[in-house]
């Protein structure tokens, strides 16, 4: 099976415009955009996050000069990643990644199916009584049904907005490093994140050799200007879904 990238991210939460200043974020350009999270209308009103649980993430970001409607999964595996979603692939509007996303210990694959809109093409799925399931595209619906056709989006709800502030290719020591900022309901977070693509000749363990120094070059980097790392063992994406959803409830 063939070598897929690696992001490999760092999350930082409290003073987070602080944490941007120590790791050089705030001189560069920064695009700034709202994100949503989908999930099943009537589990959120249960307390659940059943799409979350299933490995499903439906994602829509409004702002800077284009929207965008992501599928992911993850985690997922390989096997699981069938036909013409066995492989990357780019085809206007469409980007299709395979990747694996590394925090901490946990390292997991993702597989993200990403359709991009004219800048607010997407707003009106996100409105109140909204359903943005009718915005996924049918490429998206058949990623579903092919790589997990246990999950079905019907009746979907639009938990957010999440601010999002992103700054790309940030120099930090030898490194170039993404910056995105997310602030909602109370929680705020600074993700910290490098993708490191195979090159001719890796090998398995080759690459995950580069890939295990990167990681702690990424970790040392961010500790050495006096920033600390997160300890919470959930994805922020989770601890933002429960936020959202929490606040849903009467």
């Amino acid at each position: 099976m063939d070598l897929i990238p690696t992001e490999i991210k760092v999350n930082i939460e409290g003073d987070v415009p602080a944490a941007v200043s120590a790791l050089g974020g705030s001189r560069g350009p920064m695009t700034s955009r709202r994100i949503w999270f989908a999930e099943e209308r009537d589990s959120v009103a249960e307390g659940r996050l059943t799409l979350l649980d299933a490995g499903v993430i439906v994602r829509l970001r409004i702002g800077g000069n284009r929207d965008d409607l992501a599928v992911k999964l993850r985690p997922c595996t390989r096997e699981q990643l069938v036909g013409r979603f066995s492989v990357p692939f780019e085809a206007e509007p469409f980007t299709y990644r395979i990747e694996e996303d590394w925090l901490g210990n946990r390292r997991v694959t993702a597989a993200s199916l990403v359709h991009t809109h004219p800048s607010g093409a997407l707003s009106d799925a996100v409105e109140p009584g909204a359903d943005p399931a009718l915005s996924v595209d049918a490429v998206q619906d058949q990623f579903l049904h092919a790589c997990a056709p246990a999950v079905l989006l019907e009746e979907l709800v639009a938990l957010g907005p999440v601010r999002s502030t992103k700054t790309d290719d940030v120099p930090l020591d030898d490194l170039k490093v993404d910056l995105e900022a997310w602030s909602v309901t109370g929680l705020e977070f600074l993700e910290v994140s490098i993708r490191l693509k195979p090159k001719d000749g890796d090998d398995l363990a080759t690459f995950m050799a580069r890939a295990e120094r990167k990681q702690r070059k990424l970790e040392d980097a961010v500790r050495v200007r006096g920033v600390a790392l997160s300890e919470h063992a959930d994805s922020k994406t989770r601890r933002v879904l429960t936020a959202l959803a929490a606040a849903e409830q009467p």
